[in-house]
Parts: structure tokens; C-alpha cells; sequence
């Protein structure tokens, strides 16, 4: 009976040897990392996906995009491919994505409103300001501390994009760099665009690139406010801005987000055939 056992063993053996020799070894394939921020602001702890370039080099300073609806389960994954696809072809160089998860993004995206309607389907809205200083005050000065860093962009869209515009108007010194897109300037019957032009008189005129798209196919109202932000931008008088304006042709507002930042960073890193 032992002997029979014992035969049995070896077959066995043989046989998980064989198929780990057919199929090679296994490990994890990581792109970056994943951390957890408590922040004192928001009495609650964030988690952060932070994509980290091939050969990452801690001595090195780095850009740092900062992405809204940034979980694994939105659009960490695929703006980090775009990210390394635009370091690999284009003249885009190496850069850090953070990826900030949401935990409830109707209420960090979104200002107070009286707008009853707006109250009763978004019942936990108008804490942008929160969140904005936690960005501010705990966020950025997290990364800074972890990473060298150097230029700095934000990327929102939606409600996401709500919020790019409102850090743009009110501490535009943030960032550096603003992607907007399909954002949703009918929050609050649209008081953010109405006050865009006062703000803007008030903010420094230091080097700043906005691009801002929305698409086609979305709601009419999208589009007639993504332009208004646009023309009030472009009419600012901000010399040292640079606005981008894009209208996806094909484009949704579940669509538009990939393509749309692909030909946002073509406006900054355009292609050139290798020498």
C-alpha cells in the first residue's frame, strides 16, 4: 500500500513539474504603487495609485498628473498607459500619474448649492472646499515629500472637470497644467461660469497651459458651457496662458475622456520623426 502511495506521489510530482516547466514561472507584474493618506481634513483615509516610470530613479525630479476618478476601477489603468505610450512616441517625458480614489466624488467634486432638486439627488453635495484643501494642504505636499517633483497637472472630467475648473478660477497657482473635460458647468444653474470673468481679474498671469474638450454627442448644454469657459478664458487678457479648445466629433460624454486627453498632450508634446 506504501509503495502504492509512494508511486502515486511521484506521479503526481512529475506531472506539476512538467506543467510548471510548460507554463514558466509566475510573479506579479507591478506598474507602481498603491498608498494610503489619512487626511486630517477629511476625517478619512484616501488611497492613492501612483504610477511610477520604467527605471524609476528616486533621484530624479518628475511631472506629476494628479488624476480625478483615479480607483483602478476608473481611469488609473488606462490615462497610465496613455502617460507611457506618450513618453515611448511622443516627446512627453517621464512622468508620475496619481491616481486619487474616490470615496464619494458627488461630494468632493461638487460646491454648496440652494438648488433643491440638486440637494434631493445629491444629498451628501457641497464639499469641494474640503477637498480642494486637502488637495492643497495634505495631497501635494504628501507627493512633494515622496517624489522630486517639477511641473504639475490636473485632470478632471465631469463632475471631475467641475472641480479642475473651480481650482482654476480660485487657486489657479496649483497646478500648472489643466485638463478639463465635458465639465459640468450646469451645477448650481451654471454660478461658477457666471462669476469665471471676476475671478480670472484677480488671478496671476503666470505660465499656465488650459485645454479644455468636450464632445459632440453630448447634452446641448455641455457644449454651449464648455465653449462659454473657453471664449471667458481666451478673452481673459492672461498673456502667459496658453487655451486649448477641442470638439470631439465622435464623442460622448461615456466616450470622450481617453481620445480627448490623447489630443490634449498632443497640443503639448507633438510628434517628431526620430533624426
Amino acid at each position: 500500500m506504501i509503495k502504492k502511495i509512494f508511486i502515486l506521489c511521484s506521479i503526481l510530482f512529475a506531472f506539476h513539474s512538467a506543467i510548471l516547466a510548460q507554463n514558466g514561472t509566475i510573479k506579479p507584474l507591478a506598474i507602481g504603487e498603491i498608498r494610503t493618506l489619512k487626511s486630517k481634513i477629511l476625517n478619512e483615509e484616501r488611497t492613492l495609485n501612483i504610477y511610477l516610470p520604467q527605471g524609476f530613479d528616486k533621484t530624479k525630479s518628475y511631472p506629476v498628473i494628479y488624476l480625478l476618478d483615479g480607483s483602478i476601477k476608473e481611469d488609473f489603468i488606462h490615462v497610465s498607459g496613455l502617460v507611457q505610450f506618450f513618453n515611448q512616441m511622443y516627446a512627453m517625458p517621464e512622468t508620475i500619474v496619481v491616481g486619487i480614489a474616490n470615496v464619494d466624488r458627488k461630494r468632493d467634486f461638487t460646491f454648496h448649492t440652494d438648488l433643491k432638486d440638486l440637494q434631493k439627488d445629491y444629498p451628501t453635495t457641497g464639499h469641494s472646499d474640503k477637498f480642494i484643501s486637502f488637495f492643497e494642504k495634505e495631497l501635494k505636499p504628501y507627493v512633494e515629500s515622496q517624489f522630486k517633483t517639477s511641473d504639475t497637472y490636473l485632470f478632471g472630467q465631469s463632475l471631475g472637470g467641475l472641480l479642475a475648473t473651480e481650482i482654476l478660477l480660485k487657486k489657479p497657482e496649483m497646478f500648472n497644467n489643466y485638463f478639463i473635460i465635458s465639465p459640468s458647468l450646469w451645477w448650481d444653474d451654471e454660478s461658477l461660469l457666471n462669476q469665471a470673468k471676476e475671478l480670472l481679474s484677480k488671478s496671476p498671469d503666470t505660465k499656465k497651459f488650459v485645454y479644455i474638450s468636450v464632445g459632440k454627442g453630448e447634452h446641448p448644454v455641455m457644449i454651449k458651457d464648455a465653449e462659454s469657459i473657453y471664449d471667458v478664458l481666451k478673452n481673459s487678457g492672461k498673456k502667459n496662458w496658453t487655451i486649448e479648445y477641442k470638439m470631439m466629433e465622435g464623442d460622448n460624454h461615456a466616450t470622450i475622456l481617453h481620445r480627448s486627453l490623447y489630443e490634449g498632450l498632443v497640443k503639448l508634446f507633438p510628434y517628431q520623426e526620430p533624426k
